[in-house]
């Protein structure tokens, strides 16, 4: 019998996920998707959270583990690996498993034996639409997503439990009128991240950033103007002429014909290209057509425009409130500077990644005449 979860934010959200689950399975019914998963009940929910939990403070030679584990049928998982005798779903043979199934894009499968109690039946690379994910990223903390309905790339984050902190995605933040793309993308389960979708790729470009682990800045500008160049430092040192445009060539023979073997493998070279000279001080630009115009520049504020006072400061979590802050609260130079940037150039966008995780979009709202700073970083676990 299932013993009663000792991590009490478990049993705080499991109800709440259940209810989310439950409600996005009803939504892909609506839209006649097929290969479906199962929704996991409150208590599985809490099972999967409260294990997980525990294994994370764990560590096998020295490491925490990194592991994702899926609810769903062996039948369900395409070609698995199906261990010969099931697995106990349990802090410690978690940690034992974890050093081999660590690296992306592999899931632990979990399902119930004949007392309804879990168990570890194998792995899989190949997952149902909407399955139930909890993802081991660091010690003190899962995340709970689903994959995207035949989606590609980055899977939908449903709510991240950082030790007494719980954040549950607000998946309604979409619907702000003043919300940049990228972000309505990552809140919208439903919505088809196809092969050939720019937004996508800025997604992609976003979990790049942030994987090296070293901070960075990313502007995008418009492919139309040069005004981009009144707020960079000059001259430009690592300015790239012609633009590099692997990543753009990319995206528009993926246009031409979606049937380009290995293609998204060749795309996450192209986005890793770009994603890795954001490490390299300074900012790295591209345009809106993905082509690489600069990296390692200096922003610099516009000549006759003012330095930026105030920023609304969101995030998409259920119960937080936008709020008019400093620049300054929102991060440190490289925030403020991106701030400055976008204040200056109304038509850019900057993704600015930090050394601790933190990720933030900073756009123009044409409804508050002011720039947003959206932390994201709790959708990009």
């Amino acid at each position: 019998m299932k013993s009663e979860s000792t991590y009490k934010a478990a049993r705080i959200v499991a109800e709440s996920v259940e209810t989310i689950f439950s409600n996005h399975l009803e939504k892909a019914i609506q839209l006649g998707e097929k290969n479906l998963a199962s929704v996991p009940t409150a208590s599985t929910i809490e099972s999967f959270i409260d294990v997980g939990f525990w294994t994370s403070l764990r560590h096998e030679e020295g490491r925490s583990p990194r592991i994702s584990l899926a609810y769903l049928k062996p039948e369900q998982a395409g070609t698995p690996i199906i261990f010969a005798q099931p697995i106990p779903f349990t802090p410690k043979t978690l940690t034992k498993l974890s050093p081999g199934y660590e690296r992306a894009g592999i899931h632990l499968g979990l399902w119930h034996d004949a007392d309804n109690a879990l168990y570890v039946w194998g792995a899989t690379l190949t997952l149902p639409n909407c399955c139930f994910v909890l993802d081991i990223s660091e010690a003190g903390q899962v995340v709970i997503k689903h994959r995207r309905i035949d989606g590609f790339g980055k899977f939908s984050n449903i709510a991240v439990l950082a030790g007494d902190e719980i954040k549950i995605v607000d998946e309604q933040n979409s619907t702000n009128g003043s919300c940049p793309k990228i972000i309505s993308s990552l809140l919208d389960f439903a919505s088809v991240t196809s092969r050939n979708d720019t937004v996508n790729v800025t997604l992609q470009l976003a979990v790049s950033m942030r994987a090296h682990k070293r901070g960075g800045t990313l502007l995008i500008v418009p492919s139309q103007t040069k005004e981009w160049r009144e707020s960079i430092s000059h001259p430009l040192h690592y300015a790239i002429k012609p633009a590099f445009s692997g990543l753009a060539d990319l995206i528009k023979k993926n246009e031409i014909d979606n049937s380009i073997p290995n293609w998204q493998a060749l795309l996450a070279k192209e986005v890793d290209i770009i994603g890795g000279l954001t490490a390299i001080d300074g900012a790295t630009i591209i345009n809106d057509e993905y082509k690489l115009l600069a990296f390692g520049e200096k922003i610099v504020q516009r000549v006759g425009q003012p330095i930026i006072e105030k920023v609304i400061e969101t995030e998409p979590i259920k119960e937080n409130t936008a709020n008019v802050v400093f620049p300054s609260k929102t991060g440190g130079t490289r925030h403020l500077s991106a701030a400055q940037f976008v204040q200056d150039q109304n038509n850019a966008i900057a993704l600015v990644a930090s050394q601790d995780g933190r990720f933030t979009v900073f756009a123009w709202s044409p409804k508050d005449q002011m720039v947003q700073a959206h932390r994201i970083d709790s959708l990009l676990l």
